[in-house]
């Protein structure tokens, strides 16, 4: 842990749906003046994400959900185009992005890579997310996906030629930075 920093009081804002806390925490500059810094740290857990992916079909496939918080922020609609994720709620980013991946997408993917591991949104929210590609074919079609309708998941599956979703990007309609990341990704390892 880094010596420069000392914890001095937590707080729980709120635990409903994760948990907020406030840090109060004593950080000392590279001056040696030590400062009493207040903070927020939502906590939602980890996830993983992964963008499926047909080589010989340039197509990959994505999934498009409301977002209250980008809502209530100024998108009209509070859909928003996604590669497929979910919170790892304690298991293994690879367990759980296969299991999300059925839910979400009706994929049952064989094999998947690795790809990075990034903090999303480090000014505030604790998560990390796990990077996942993995290629598929509608052999590995075995469910319906849409979401699991216990977690008020309603999600659309969409497949997308790699040059339409890349387009999307230029245009706003995929403004997701997992999603844009990844799509990103596979455009410049020249994966699809």
């Amino acid at each position: 842990m880094n010596p420069n920093v000392t914890i001095l009081k937590t707080d729980v804002l709120s635990d409903n749906w994760y948990t907020l806390r406030k840090f109060t925490f004593a950080y000392k500059k590279p001056n040696g003046e030590v400062e009493i810094q207040h903070r927020e740290a939502y906590d939602r857990g980890n996830g993983a994400v992964i963008l499926l992916y047909n080589f010989s079909q340039r197509t990959v496939i994505l999934t498009r959900q409301f977002r209250l918080p980008t809502y209530i922020n100024g998108n009209s609609s509070g859909l928003l185009i996604e590669a497929c994720a979910g919170v790892l709620d304690e298991a293994d980013p690879e367990v759980c992005i296969r299991r999300e991946t059925m839910e979400e997408t009706g994929y049952e993917i064989e094999s998947l890579e690795k790809v990075m591991e990034a903090y999303m949104t480090p000014g505030s929210v604790t998560e990390k997310l796990h990077f996942f590609i993995a290629a598929y074919s509608s052999s590995m079609k075995k469910g319906v996906g849409g979401g699991v309708e216990h977690e008020h998941e309603n999600i659309e599956v969409l497949e997308l030629k790699i040059e339409e979703a890349m387009e999307m990007i230029d245009s706003g309609e995929i403004m997701d930075a997992k999603t844009i990341m990844l799509l990103l990704y596979v455009r410049l390892k020249g994966i699809v």
